[in-house]
């Protein structure tokens, strides 16, 4: 077995936990053929039916996949979906989810990063994951610093901490893969400050310049820069004022992720804090938008309900 498709077994037998007797649904699309396949091939092996569907690639992250899929998806064990343009926050995943199906979605992944994710310990990873959802549950604030200018402050109210592990065992259980975030929808309405993402911007790339983000009442106010902030600021203004709802609050927990400008690794990267701007509504929220958007924090420093658990960059006693 060369080391795609070993990769490709350990999601679908280890992390997904597929049985003998189930239907394993594979989503992708035209860039992600190769690996897509890939998973095809290592299905067949553990599943008593895998089907293959290939999509049109999506515009952005977050567009719903077409209504035949969707139904397909609430009616199969489990799912993979190495879609170049996430899945992750769309009704049809939460509605399949809903009812009961396993999911593992890898927006955008590449074989490097398969090959790098999949050589993680994840049993570590989800006990480290794990304790910072459960902080993230209990808490009422979080408070964003760093030493390039980001100050932003997030009410948590009692929405509480989601575990991405990577481990997909029970029924409707989700997460990407590779896996690692510990992660929390803000309130709305109730995010104040500015946040300076120097780290890579889903549907951007890695970025090589800062991008200075300025929110108001939980909504994005003002984006400045260079010309990654004017193609940040197009997107926004394409998907209007939902598109601007602070949306997510998260943090990696993956030691073996790097930096690579594909926010499906960027995010997990240990040490890093992300925030997303768009839908929320598959995590806890009440804000449905046509886009997820992540944006990752290089070296913060992070207060929960004024403790410090993370220290530029380095997380505290987890």
């Amino acid at each position: 077995m060369d080391k795609l498709l070993k990769a490709c077994d350990i999601a679908i037998a280890q992390c997904l936990g597929v049985k003998k007797d189930e239907t394993l649904l594979i989503i992708g699309d035209e860039p992600s053929r190769k690996i897509a396949y890939a998973f095809f091939e290592a299905g067949k092996k553990r599943a008593k039916e895998t089907i293959l569907v290939e999509i049109i690639e999506r515009e952005i992250h977050g567009s719903e996949p077409p209504f035949a899929v969707t139904h397909i998806m609430k009616n199969v064990d489990a799912i993979i979906a190495p879609t170049s343009k996430s899945i992750s926050h769309t009704r049809a995943r939460m509605e399949a989810s809903l009812s009961g199906v396993r999911i593992a979605t890898l927006p955008g992944v590449t074989e490097d990063i398969l090959l790098r994710g999949m050589l993680a310990d994840y049993k570590k990873i989800s006990e480290r994951t794990q304790k910072l959802a459960n902080i993230l549950s209990k808490a009422t604030s979080a408070r964003i610093k760093t030493d390039n200018g980001s100050d932003v402050t997030f009410f948590l109210g009692n929405r509480g901490g989601h575990a991405d592990t990577g481990i997909i065992h029970k029924p409707g259980s989700f997460s990407n893969l590779p896996a690692g975030e510990a992660y929390i929808s803000p309130m709305e309405e109730k995010t104040d400050g500015t946040i300076i993402f120097d780290g890579s911007f889903a549907g951007i790339g890695a970025l090589t310049e800062q991008v200075k983000v300025k929110i108001t009442k939980g909504y994005v106010s003002d984006v400045s820069g260079g010309e990654e902030a004017k193609k940040l600021k197009k997107i926004l203004d394409k998907a209007g004022k939902t598109g601007r709802n602070v949306a997510e609050l998260g943090m990696g927990t993956n030691e073996k992720a790097e930096i690579s400008g594909n926010i499906l690794e960027d995010e997990k990267v240990m040490g890093t804090l992300h925030v997303a701007f768009g839908d929320n509504s598959t995590i806890g929220g009440l804000t449905e938008s046509s886009i997820h958007l992540d944006g990752i924090i290089k070296f913060p420093t992070l207060y929960i309900d004024d403790v410090m658990i993370m220290e530029k960059g380095h997380l505290l006693n987890v």
